[in-house]
């Protein structure tokens, strides 16, 4: 059976010292989780420290962002030899925040995901509607044309060291929820488009996590549904306590799942 992840994106919050109590605080819960591998992508400036409380750990580091050049004059960046620096392994890359907020577009997006590849970093890559897109029928479209971008020329191996992450922008940070029959129907999608580039075994391999405004109390219905293999979870992952409910919520339906 394949691992499920909770990736925690703490977004711009959470200075070192809350940073580091934070971690200190979680690892006490998560040291023999059997079925769900555990990212915390805390902010540029608490990578290093993070990295080093976690070397011994179970839990895996990952960034918010990265540049897609080596080094150069691009004030404010963060080039991928810079993460590996700090013990990361994986990268968000196309977070909604990042496409609508900061204009990053496919092309950009696409760029930062070959060099993440070529550096050894795992991206998890995100994609997602609007509600103006959802609303007039677009959602398929809008995901193919963002999954299109980002994966265009990659090789089956190169693939299958990426995540996706379903993000509708509609239900990030604002409470709402996708249903469970609207995130499968995505993640389907989505899967159906990485069997239709390179096969049924590696769409099944992938993991595809869903994220927006997921919770303790609705992370069960949502890891029970069809497709869903994880979370990337925003606001509910700053306080330990709901972090580790959903982690827990993972964990158990497993368990349920191998019985």
């Amino acid at each position: 059976m394949k691992r499920y992840i909770a990736a925690a994106n703490w977004k711009m919050n959470k200075d070192v010292q809350e940073s580091i109590d934070f971690t200190n605080h979680l690892t006490k819960f998560v040291l023999n989780l059997k079925r769900t591998d555990v990212i915390l992508c805390p902010p540029f400036t608490s990578l290093f420290n993070i990295g080093e409380l976690l070397k011994k750990t179970t839990v895996y580091l990952g960034a918010q962002n990265m540049h897609f050049a080596d080094s150069g004059a691009y004030t404010g960046e963060i080039s991928a030899d810079m993460l590996k620096s700090t013990f990361c392994e994986y990268v968000i890359l196309g977070h909604s925040e990042r496409r609508h907020v900061f204009n990053e577009s496919d092309s950009m997006i696409h760029k930062k995901l070959l060099t993440a590849l070529e550096k050894g970093l795992k991206p998890i890559l995100c994609v997602g509607e609007t509600l103006e897109e959802r609303q007039s029928g677009r959602t398929v479209s809008v995901l193919k044309q963002q999954y299109t971008d980002a994966f265009a020329g990659l090789s089956e191996g190169e693939m299958g060291n990426c995540i996706i992450a379903y993000e509708p922008v509609w239900a990030i940070g604002t409470g709402v929820v996708a249903s469970s029959e609207q995130a499968s129907e995505a993640h389907k999608e989505i899967r159906s488009m990485i069997a239709s580039q390179f096969n049924l075994r590696l769409a099944n391999e992938i993991r595809i996590l869903y994220g927006g405004s997921v919770r303790p109390d609705n992370a069960e219905e949502l890891i029970a549904t069809a497709d869903i293999d994880g979370f990337l979870i925003g606001g509910a992952s700053l306080s330990v306590e709901p972090f580790v409910l959903i982690i827990q919520s993972i964990e158990n339906y497993l368990e349920k799942q191998e019985k």
